[in-house]
């Protein structure tokens, strides 16, 4: 017994020198949005440029011990060149205003709104997840661990699922990547969004109908739609056939990060009634590839389980059921979801996949597509399969007692609190 303590602190210790180790070989200085082969980016008129040629970021480059300790990931997407388009915000569709900063706990953006009243969001590629790394990490000096996790990460994620969810008949924001230069447009905004590589796509809100549905009132987010539930009672209903569709869409691009506020709702006028088409958004942990010692043991299903890694299986399914899918889906029958399933796995063929993943750029496709796709099609296949089980368990699942994610100010009353349809 002795020898077994031994042997197990033995490699204790072992573990915490390689990790140290591996945290100190992290890059001191690193770049974003490099531009390649122009060295004075303050010197350059941008509007002489339609496109330029830029890397996302530097800062996740690693030797073979930290690959090994804290994961490949996609590095080298993030570090490669890649062409991207140059614009400017009062020539962009006609001419686009700011209404305001917006942005998560690791996504810098910017609201903007078009002369007609449609409104786009700019998110950040690069992330800053500082706000949520805990006390107890900065004191450890282990900090680097979250930050590079941003690495599982995709930087050209969305692009390739807003095809395959063209394919699927599933909404989606039209993501575009696009490099903004400081401009006169940015205001106060040029030091902190200038000069940087963003996604540039539609809101998950808008008064106006930019969709291709007919009919169409509003476009509103999660905790909106609950309200308007409040108040419309029964003549408001989902359309359940989309949103089963949609997060069985979610399993086959391993996007396990769907909580309430990654979801806008088409509003559709029908006869004294209304219609919830659900508007999926924030791809960036689609195709989220999780490898190395420390992020496989933070990935554990007994400590993080809904950070399900992308594989051609679905390890642990319960993982990604969220609070917002027995809110809205708890009462749906097996029937429905096995239907939603087998349209899928018509829709999204292996050359619709291969077509997808082959819009990226010719050094991105090389460094990751192949992979991604045979993934994609493994998963695709046993669809109906997780289908079934997906539905199994949102079955023995109780139904939230507390406000979805963003609906935390929302005063239910008791009407609607723990399900879409519950009075």
């Amino acid at each position: 017994m002795k020898k077994i303590f031994i042997t197990i602190g033995a490699v204790l210790v072992l573990f915490i020198i390689l990790l140290y180790w591996s945290l100190n070989s992290t890059p001191k200085s690193y770049e974003t949005s490099t531009i390649v082969n122009l060295d004075n980016v303050n010197s350059i008129n941008f509007k002489d440029y339609d496109s330029l040629t830029i890397s996302a970021s530097t800062l996740y480059e690693a030797n073979d011990l930290k690959k090994m300790m804290q994961g490949e990931h996609y590095r080298d997407a993030w570090a490669t060149p890649i062409k991207v388009p140059v614009v400017f915000l009062d020539t962009l569709l006609g001419g686009l205003t700011i209404v305001k900063e917006g942005g998560g706990n690791q996504t810098k953006s910017l609201k903007l709104q078009d002369s007609i009243g449609n409104k786009y969001a700019l998110r950040s590629i690069n992330k800053t997840p500082a706000p949520l790394i805990p006390e107890f990490a900065k004191t450890l000096g282990l900090e680097n661990i979250i930050i590079d996790g941003i690495s599982a990460q995709h930087p050209y994620a969305a692009t390739v699922v807003a095809l395959l969810a063209d394919a699927a008949h599933i909404l989606h924001t039209s993501p575009k990547v696009y490099f903004i230069p400081k401009q006169e447009a940015l205001d106060e905004y040029n030091e902190a969004y200038g000069n940087k590589l963003f996604l540039f796509e539609h809101e998950t809100e808008s008064k106006t109908n930019w969709t291709t549905i007919k009919n169409v009132s509003t476009i509103i987010d999660t905790d909106e739609l609950q309200e308007l539930k409040l108040k419309r009672g029964d003549t408001l209903k989902i359309d359940e056939h989309a949103l089963v569709r949609a997060r069985l869409f979610d399993l086959v691009i391993g996007d396990w990060d769907r909580h309430a506020k990654q979801w806008g709702w088409v509003i559709k006028e029908e006869e004294n009634s209304q219609v919830a088409i659900p508007l999926p958004a924030d791809r960036d942990n689609a195709f989220f590839n999780i490898s190395g010692i420390v992020p496989n043991i933070i990935a554990s299903k007994n400590i993080t389980p809904e950070m399900r890694p992308f594989q051609k299986e679905i390890n642990y399914l319960p993982g990604l059921i969220q609070d917002f899918d027995v809110y809205f889906l708890k009462g749906t029958t097996k029937d429905v979801f096995v239907e939603e399933a087998k349209q899928l796995q018509n829709l999204l063929t292996d050359q619709v996949i291969e077509n997808a993943i082959r819009h990226w750029p010719a050094q991105i496709y090389d460094l990751n597509g192949l992979e991604i796709e045979n993934k994609l099609k493994s998963r695709r296949n046993e669809l109906v399969t997780y289908a079934k089980e997906f539905q199994r368990l949102l079955v023995e699942k109780p139904y939230p007692t507390s406000p979805l994610k963003g609906s935390e100010d929302i005063k239910f009353n008791g009407h609607y609190l723990n399900c879409f349809e519950c009075y």
